[in-house]
């Protein structure tokens, strides 16, 4: 394994048949967390991702504000995904208030929603999951050996960012995306340019493909509950049903009827369950199962191609879905460029109203709820967040404990490494995570 020091703490094994395995701090992952595994007698007894990041209360900030304000400030939770956060805060409130979007606009959601993916699953593939595989503590390192490889990376996660900072206005938190649509579109010539560019992305997308196909994988398999967004005509960003491989088939409004958010004590953010069942998967190889038949024609082909099939429950292969979606958005792209036509109006008028509206959209990690009450102003009287991590908290720690009980014969270094491997398969944004906000005031006379 060509690989330098870790953080790792691994306790000798004891007379009594303890060992305990512990990572401060959990390298290749977006935020702050930690591992903790607890052996004894050649039993598992306790499996931990500690999510100590502080809680950054974005829920809280969001009372007494307008209903205008949710794109620009929910962007800021995270820097890799805002587009997916602007999306759901923005069908949230139209929700709320009974408002539609024109086709064009629409699909100029879908549009900016393909750069995203592709820039986040690009990274995620190259410089945080692949090194896991091929022995390297980092992508620097892989580079020595790989430099081809990473370069491809490079070049395409800078496609996706030149797409996202063309509709959204800068590569980082846009700031065109409004509640009734944008500030700003482009013209049809203004988006040739990020056209030819998809085209060398496409074919850079598809042999990501067959290259992490060709990786060595864990025999692993757990019998997952995946859930995703589902729609019946396109592989679904935006808007669709909430569906599960085991029956689950609700509307995006009955959410908070299902899923249950607890407190644990060894993280700073909620976990999720289904409501009499437990946990559930989200994410690429939640949606690659629930959603094949919606992928384009070259993405379903280059996933036979590889042998790579719905109903993989392998979460190693992951990276694999990925890249996948990595082609799937490509060429979601470039047909809609192709066929775009300009609205009329960059947005429609949206008028507020009392009520509650829900939105769920696919960020590249997985399902992202948001939930806003509001009075008859537009005023924010509530503001609920769920962040595709939190929801994958329970099912991470129990791949955890899984993966440690089927290799305990495992040296401790190879051990540690594995254990972190498995918690990057789901490419963990724990800032995201760790914005709840539970406030208990108790008065004493």
């Amino acid at each position: 394994m060509n690989s330098s020091k870790t953080r790792a703490k691994t306790a000798p094994v004891a007379a009594n048949g303890r060992r305990t395995i512990k990572v401060d701090y959990l390298a290749r992952v977006e935020g702050e967390g930690s591992l903790q595994v607890k052996i004894r007698n050649n039993e598992v007894v306790d499996c931990k991702l500690g999510i100590f990041e502080p809680p950054r209360f974005f829920e809280a900030f969001l009372r007494g504000r307008s209903y205008t304000e949710p794109p620009d400030i929910t962007a800021r939770i995270c820097g890799i995904c805002p587009v997916a956060y602007q999306m759901s805060s923005v069908h949230a409130i139209e929700s709320a208030f009974g408002a539609t979007v024109p086709e064009p606009i629409r699909e100029l959601r879908r549009l900016l929603y393909c750069g995203e993916w592709i820039e986040s699953h690009a990274l995620h593939i190259y410089m945080l999951h692949a090194p896991d595989f091929l022995g390297y503590e980092d992508a620097i390192r892989m580079a020595a050996d790989h430099a081809e490889a990473v370069q491809r990376g490079l070049k395409l996660k800078k496609t996706g960012n030149d797409l996202v900072a063309l509709l959204g206005g800068r590569e980082i938190h846009p700031i065109s995306v409004r509640v009734g649509g944008f500030y700003r579109v482009p013209t049809k010539k203004e988006l040739q340019p990020i056209a030819e560019k998809l085209k060398w992305a496409r074919d850079a997308a598809l042999e990501t493909v067959r290259w992490t196909a060709s990786l060595p994988f864990p025999d692993f398999e757990q019998d997952y509950e995946f859930v995703a967004l589902h729609h019946p005509d396109e592989y679904a960003l935006n808007e669709g049903k909430l569906i599960s491989n085991k029956g689950l088939d609700i509307r995006v409004q009955d959410y908070d009827r299902y899923f249950i958010e607890e407190h644990v004590a060894h993280s700073n953010a909620l976990h999720s369950r289904i409501a009499g069942r437990g946990a559930y998967f989200v994410g690429p190889l939640a949606r690659f199962n629930l959603n094949f038949d919606q992928l384009s024609p070259l993405a379903r082909e280059a996933a036979r191609e590889v042998d790579f099939l719905p109903q993989c429950r392998n979460p190693f292969k992951s990276i694999i879905a990925r890249a996948v979606e990595t082609l799937y958005a490509c060429d979601e792209a470039l047909r809609i460029i192709e066929n775009y036509e300009m609205p009329e109006q960059p947005f429609v008028e949206v008028h507020p109203r009392s009520g509650m509206g829900y939105g769920c959209t696919e960020a590249p990690r997985g399902i992202l709820v948001h939930r806003y009450r509001f009075d008859e102003h537009g005023q924010i009287l509530d503001a609920k967040i769920v962040p595709p991590t939190a929801q994958n908290q329970r099912v991470m720690e129990a791949d955890l404990c899984a993966v440690v009980t089927e290799h305990l014969g495992l040296d401790e270094e190879k051990l540690t490494w594995l254990c972190e491997q498995t918690i990057r398969n789901y490419d963990p944004c724990i800032s995201c995570a760790t914005h709840f906000l539970r406030l208990e005031v108790e008065r004493l006379d």
